[in-house]
Order: C-alpha cells, then structure tokens, then sequence
C-alpha cells in the first residue's frame, strides 16, 4: 500500500542550513580560534619585543654593535642569496617538468619534491655529515683535494637548500597545471622560441605565485636551525647564521642581546605575513 503524504500549509519552519550555527556556538569558536592565535602568536611576540626593549633602545643597538652578531646576519644574508636564486630555478624547472609532461614516475616526482616537509631537517643535516664529513663517505676524497664542507659555508648552503627547495615547486605546479598551456601552443604556433614564450606568456601568469614561493623560501633559509645546526658546527664568528647565535647568546644568559637579535627574526616573519596575505590576494584576482 502507498503511502500518502499530506503537508502542513500552516508549518512555515525552513530547513535549517547545514553552516548554520548558534550565536553561542559562533562565539565559542570564534573565541577559541582567537585565544589559541593570541597564546601561542601574539604573546610570544610581544615578549619577544619586551624582552629586547627593556633595556631601551639604547640597549637595543648595543646588541648589534658585536662583531659575532654582525657576522652572523651577514652570514644569513650571504646563504639566502645563494639558496633563493636557486630554489627558484629548481622550482621553476620542477614545476615545468610536473605540468606540461606526462612521463612514468612523475608522481614519484611530486613526492621526491614534498621530501622536506616529512623528514626532520636533524636528519637531513645528519646525511650531509655522513656524505661529506671527515669519517663520511666523501669526506676522504674531499680532504685530499682541499674541500670543505662540514662545518664551512658550502654545508650550510646545501642543507638550506635542501629544506627549502619544495616551496616554489610546490607553489608554481598546481598553478601551471590548473592555467593549462593552451596559451603557450599559440605563441609557439604564432613563432615564438621557447625564451620568448617563457618571458611573454608563461612568466606573467604566474608572477604572484612565483613570489608568493620566493618569499616563502627566503622566510625559511633565514630562519632555518636544525640541519644548519648539525652541519655548522657552531663555529663562532664562522659558521653560526642568526638562528644560531641566538642560542649562544641565550645559553650565555646574554638575554637582552639574544632577544633583540631575535627580534630581527620576528620582524621578518611579520613582514613575511604581510607580502604572503598581498600575493595571495593577488593570485586569487588574477
């Protein structure tokens, strides 16, 4: 027997929405997300500054006026402009290679590529030590010719490289192979060579995500501590980058000084947030 359904014409209650929320329910989680953001982002900042002002400015610019820390930002600066340059050609190649060819093992590719988010950068620094060190498997060879490059700035570069190569590939190839390259078959077809199609139609649509992976890779060759720290050495006015001469100036109970280097750090990671929320919004209107 069917059944018969009779509707209500007096019930005006509407299906309730599946985002739909209470006003409690809402603050609760708005409130939640904000504590959690202010507990572990913003107080840290703010202490870091703190920390670094108590002294007043005066204290402050006296931190830098060392010529451990000058050399250690000027160490920084030296392997993020060897690193970046880099990585964007790496990534740039990587992301070319991912989007416009199909080839066997290209998944196996992508993966070799999302390496350095799931292996600890202890570990990656602990390979190097083991390839290139005194007891490693070139370190003999590499003696006799006179290279160094445990503890010396070639170590420090190839484990930066190392933990920061992904980020322009992983940005640039869902981008290229979301755009297509219908647009780069017609100006092949139209007689432009492979520079001219590159300069002309591929870089300009994907400018911002370039810049968005650039800004990324340097926040994080500046920043990075573990395998720079394995492959270091922590050789003072040497090999010590930023991140490591904070921790000497903290274990040193040099807190003002550790703390305003620090803060230098803090700095750049706000400024790195600002450029990343720019580019972003450029990318989704492009």
């Amino acid at each position: 027997m069917a059944a018969i359904i009779i509707s209500d014409p007096t019930r005006t209650t509407r299906p309730r929405k599946a985002t739909a929320e209470s006003l409690w329910s809402r603050w609760l989680i708005i409130s939640i997300a904000v504590g959690f953001m202010g507990l572990m982002f913003v107080l840290p900042l703010v202490i870091i500054f703190q920390e670094a002002f108590r002294k007043g400015w005066e204290g402050f610019v006296q931190a830098f006026d060392d010529r451990a820390t000058t050399h250690a930002i000027w160490l920084t600066l030296k392997v993020a402009a060897i690193t970046v340059p880099l990585n964007t050609l790496f990534g740039l190649a990587a992301a070319w290679c991912i989007s416009r060819f199909q080839f066997r093992g290209r998944r196996f590719l992508s993966s070799l590529i999302e390496l350095p988010l799931w292996v600890s950068p202890v570990i990656a620094g602990m390979v190097y030590v083991l390839l290139f060190g005194a007891q490693g498997l070139f370190g003999p060879a590499l003696k006799e010719h006179g290279i160094k490059i445990i503890f010396a700035l070639p170590g420090i570069v190839l484990s930066t490289i190392f933990v920061t190569f992904t980020f322009v590939a992983r940005v640039l190839a869902p981008q290229m192979e979301a755009q297509g390259q219908a647009e780069e078959e017609a100006a092949m077809t139209l007689g432009a060579n492979g520079w001219q199609m590159f300069w002309r139609v591929t870089l300009p649509k994907i400018k911002w995500g370039l810049l968005y992976g650039i800004i990324l890779c340097n926040a994080r060759s500046m920043g990075e501590f573990g395998a720079v720290s394995v492959v270091s050495g922590h050789i003072r006015n040497k090999t010590n980058t930023v991140p490591l001469h904070i921790e000497v100036l903290y274990n040193e109970y040099q807190f003002v000084p550790a703390f305003a280097v620090a803060s230098v750090l803090a700095l750049l990671a706000l400024v790195t947030l600002i450029l990343k929320t720019l580019t972003t919004t450029q990318r989704g209107a492009a």
